[in-house]
């Protein structure tokens, strides 16, 4: 069918990318059939040229939409004022924490795109999602340490500590399954793995956590 003859139902662009993002977290994977997507939407495949030339332009729009959340909601947070250095790292990990429940694709996704890109695309991603993300926890620790508050911490570290921490965890489901007989990630346990991984993380950075001191050797 042309493209000029497709009519496009109200909010269909949309519904395409709540459907693949459906998809994608209920099998674990990072890739959709578009087959299944027509399907499980209730919409004509076609439909996915229309709006995004083809299956690689969905899947870069839904990593687009995805980001974007969460780089608008980390620069409001450290713009924020009257919060002290520990609660704003608080309240991003526990924030990092329940985007990862709702999209646990979203690093292995944002990895696949990059790989697969030309350089001028990997470089977008980069720039427009992971660098926003590293300038905003030098920000974050700097202020931290400036108050004495955090430990000296490597910023470029700390974000692959973090990033680490929530993507294994929230794309563990087979391990879950046959090492815990858990086939399912509840929202009690996302609750569970918060409170452990925020309190890991920040006796770690701060100051009077009981952490190495940095440069001790030990």
């Amino acid at each position: 069918m042309p493209l000029a003859d497709i009519t496009a139902p109200p909010g269909a662009r949309e519904h395409l990318l709540d459907t693949a993002s459906a998809i994608m977290r209920e099998g674990d994977i990072v890739d959709i059939s578009l087959s299944e997507l027509s399907l499980r939407s209730g919409l004509n495949s076609a439909l996915v040229k229309y709006y995004f030339g083809n299956k690689a332009g969905l899947l870069r729009a839904l990593l687009d939409r995805d980001w974007q959340a969460i780089v608008t909601s980390v620069d409001a947070l450290v713009a924020k004022d009257g919060w002290d250095p520990e609660a704003k790292l608080r309240r991003h990990i526990s924030k990092v924490i329940d985007t990862f429940y709702t999209v646990p694709y979203l690093n292995r996704l944002t990895m696949r795109l990059v790989r697969e890109s030309d350089e001028a695309e990997a470089r977008r991603i980069a720039d427009s999602y992971l660098s926003p993300m590293y300038r905003a926890y030098e920000q974050l620790i700097g202020d931290g340490v400036r108050a004495g508050a955090f430990r000296p911490v490597d910023p470029q570290l700390f974000y692959f500590t973090v990033t680490g921490a929530v993507d294994r965890f929230f794309s563990a489901r087979l391990v879950l399954k046959h090492c815990f007989n858990q086939d399912t990630l509840t929202e009690e346990l996302r609750d569970r793995y918060r409170e452990h991984t925020i309190d890991i993380i920040m006796s770690g950075i701060l100051a009077h956590g009981g952490g190495v001191p940095a440069g001790s050797g030990a």
